[in-house]
């Protein structure tokens, strides 16, 4: 197990995933899951540094994820970077209310990605 960050990356596009373990693979430990799901049975078992969270998903958007991610013991503190195509604001009204530290467009520049994660954990303290 390595000591660098962990960065729970949540999206149901395996291309995505793929992008941002590749994005971030140089400073961080990525556990990427497919489902919103799967990152509420992760969540309450382990606690990482940072979620990345995707929109829209199939069975369970972002928003609703990041609605019960906010509710655990794990979750109520921890940082989150909402990553989509979506740009409507009622989306991004919704995660700003729930608590998200910052919101980045898909298609996203890689160097780009890693400096917000690196931003948003230095603001968290971490």
């Amino acid at each position: 197990m390595s000591n660098k960050p962990r960065i729970l990356a949540v999206d149901d596009n395996a291309i995505s995933l793929k992008a941002i373990d590749q994005a971030l693979q140089s400073g961080y430990e990525v556990i990427p899951v497919n489902s919103g799901d799967r990152a509420i049975r992760y969540l309450m078992s382990e606690k990482p540094d940072l979620v990345l969270l995707d929109v829209q998903m199939a069975d369970k958007d972002g928003i609703e994820t990041l609605r019960e991610l906010r509710t655990m013991k794990n979750g109520e503190d921890l940082p989150v970077i909402m990553l989509t195509s979506q740009n409507d604001k009622d989306t991004v009204l919704q995660s700003s209310k729930l608590g998200i530290d910052d919101y980045v467009l898909k298609p996203f520049d890689s160097n780009k990605l890693l400096a917000r994660v690196d931003q948003t954990l230095k603001n968290a303290g971490k």
